[in-house]
């Protein structure tokens, strides 16, 4: 008989909204592309070519889970003057391991959220510029704002369609999910070799060109097609 473990202070457990259901879906990590759409990596001054896709991390205490037809409270983060904006489709896995064929990835997806990757870009240029880490420009307080998480059985998987940023009610970001270099399945292969995947992993897929600014006082609508919108205020 297994004995629960007995810990001096508890820490909550991460947790994602599921579409129609009662249920949440536990976060274990959140994994993030960057440059994964062509035009955005000309912006971001690399070399759009099918280089090899690189990742990073932010903490799974980083999620603001924001629920369709409200606008949240998103605090504008400390240390920064130059806060920015990325949305991207989520892929949530319901399973894992090493070394996935592509052609097998997708059985591994669970379903699929609207999500921001907000950035500090300043802090994540500034450390870039010195060659050190830029983590503290990505991995922040409230630094992944998601939706709910919708089954695949709800939507199958996404190819295709538009994804959009408007902030003020002005389009920002705008392409459809078929200019990502790199697909949700590849990624997850590309990923399972450098670590093993499991159930609860988040991938963030990329962002489009246009990132830019946001100030107090801003209202960002994100969408992807047959996703419900996700909308925060910056406060």
């Amino acid at each position: 008989m297994t004995q629960a473990v007995q810990t001096p202070f508890a820490v909550a457990q991460t947790t994602v909204p599921i579409a129609g259901s009662d249920l949440r879906f536990p976060v274990r990590r959140i994994y993030c592309i960057g440059r994964n759409y062509a035009a955005h990596a000309l912006e971001m001054g690399s070399d759009p070519s099918r280089e090899p896709p690189f990742f990073f991390q932010k903490p799974t205490d980083a999620i603001q889970v924001v629920l369709p037809d409200t606008v949240a409270d998103h605090p504008y983060p400390p240390l920064t003057q130059n806060y920015h904006y990325e949305v991207e489709l989520v892929a949530a896995l319901s399973r894992g391991g090493r070394a996935i064929p592509v052609e097998k990835a997708l059985d591994c997806v669970y379903g699929y959220a609207l999500g921001l990757d907000m950035t500090r870009r300043d802090l994540q240029r500034g450390m870039g510029d010195q060659k050190k880490p830029w983590e503290i420009g990505k991995s922040f307080d409230h630094a992944a704002p998601i939706g709910p998480i919708h089954p695949v059985g709800q939507t199958g998987h996404y190819h295709e369609g538009e994804i959009w940023l408007a902030v003020n009610g002005e389009r920002k970001q705008q392409a459809t999910l078929s200019h990502m270099i790199w697909s949700v399945a590849e990624q997850i292969a590309r990923l399972s070799q450098a670590f093993e995947l499991f159930p609860g992993d988040l991938i963030y897929s990329g962002t489009p060109e246009n990132v830019g600014p946001v100030v107090r006082d801003d209202v960002i609508v994100a969408h992807v097609d047959g996703l419900p919108e996700l909308s925060i205020r910056i406060v």
